[in-house]
């Protein structure tokens, strides 16, 4: 198991670096981070729980989107590289709406929905490559 956990912290890894990177460059790049943001700030309501800032919020974010999304590479993508990265990123374009959360940041454009997937994709695969070196 303790593999599987690094091989998703390497993909989730990569997943953020990648759109920190490409979000940074391009004005038409998908903001996940904001939708992120959006969904912690109201699963914190309920706790009476808010965040300061927008760097708090900002940190706050990323290490829950690193934490989730090593666990979900971890158990998912080891085995089932593609079809876990296409599903995440599907579900990161398609649930917002469902859950009350503004789907804009990811699904605005054709292009952020593309990106999106890919972005995902792209963790899972990475998960998987790390995964096989380290059961050599």
């Amino acid at each position: 198991m303790f593999k599987k956990i690094i091989a998703g912290l390497a993909g989730a890894l990569t997943l953020n670096i990648l759109h920190e990177t490409i979000r940074s460059r391009f004005a038409g790049a998908p903001r996940i981070n904001k939708l992120g943001e959006e969904a912690l700030k109201k699963t914190l309501q309920p706790f009476n729980v808010t965040l300061d800032s927008p760097q708090s919020a900002y940190w706050a974010t990323l290490s829950s989107d690193i934490v989730s999304n090593t666990l979900y590479y971890g158990v998912t993508a080891t085995t089932s590289p593609v079809v876990s990265g296409a599903l995440a990123g599907i579900g990161a374009v398609k649930l917002p709406q469902h859950l009350g959360l503004n789907d804009e940041p990811v699904a605005a454009t054709p292009q952020k929905k593309l990106l999106t997937v890919a972005y995902y994709l792209v963790g899972a695969l990475v998960t998987r490559a790390v995964y096989k070196v380290l059961q050599r």
